[in-house]
């Protein structure tokens, strides 16, 4: 299926790992220059390396979107790297609260300290809103755009331990929709992919890494028990399970799709 991104510029944020690295990657495969974020140079250098490797185009952009002065920065970077406007803006990066010590679970909301609360806003709303705002002129004047928000399913349903993480997930899936309402006499379209539980090569130990097995992480065979379709492959998502999804909405084959949330969790939640 051609996919139509070929010419495409797109900018991934937190693009340097995990999901958002393999986002980096199809996007490219499908023929999109791909516009690497991270706020570690380090990362979105080696994502733009394996890309221009493969044959591919690819700009590492390191910067904290939390910072508008930042993004605006990177968001012209890009433009005069590639000689054209972005037209694909995936809004992958994000945070979870963090945990009271290794290994521990994430804090009630009482028990969470206020300063943490920013942090998880920071990054999930304005971080994305700050890189709507930047891209979204360029859209406009080019007549089309395609944004794709990679939220959590905790967003949709809530989660406890996970209240303020919930909370800004909610609030960008409702902004998601307004920017889609706003904009779509621009064919600028806006929609969600909400995930649970993602195994990917940067985390180390635990159930959610690479190497975990129902034979030897006892914690993986209860998560599998949570998700329908997991459960039957005997894994959890992977980050190959979520770029393609991205792609299809990124792409003008999902030309009349903008304002909705699709759930790429296994079934872990259904709506």
């Amino acid at each position: 299926m051609n996919l139509g991104l070929e010419g495409k510029v797109a900018l991934v944020t937190g693009g340097g790992q995990g999901v958002g690295r393999q986002i980096c990657i199809e996007l490219a495969g499908e023929g999109a220059a791909v516009v690497v974020n991270d706020l570690f140079a380090e990362r979105a250098q080696a994502v733009a390396g394996e890309i221009e490797a493969a044959g591919g185009r690819a700009l590492a952009a390191p910067a904290d979107i939390t910072r508008p002065e930042q993004v605006d920065a990177m968001v012209r970077l890009a433009a005069e790297h590639f000689g054209k406007p972005i037209s694909v803006l995936v809004n992958n990066a994000g945070i979870v609260p963090e945990r009271r010590e290794k290994g521990g679970r994430t804090p009630l909301f009482l028990d969470m300290p206020v300063a943490d609360w920013a942090k998880v806003v920071d990054l999930n709303v304005y971080g994305t809103m700050h890189c709507c705002r930047a891209v979204l002129p360029g859209m406009i004047e080019h007549g089309a755009g395609r944004i794709v928000n990679i939220i959590s399913e905790a967003g949709r349903v809530g989660e406890a331990q996970l209240a303020v993480y919930s909370g800004a997930k909610a609030a960008i899936a409702a902004f998601g929709k307004a920017i889609a309402r706003e904009h779509g006499r621009h064919r600028i379209t806006v929609n969600s992919v909400a995930l649970g539980a993602v195994s990917h090569a940067g985390i180390k130990d635990g159930p959610l890494s690479v190497g975990a097995t129902v034979d030897n992480d006892e914690r993986l065979g209860k998560m599998l028990n949570l998700y329908p379709i997991a459960k039957g492959l005997g894994r959890l998502c992977r980050p190959e399970d979520v770029s393609g999804v991205v792609a299809f909405l990124a792409s003008e084959r999902a030309l009349f799709v903008t304002g909705q949330t699709l759930g790429a969790s296994g079934g872990f939640v259904m709506l």
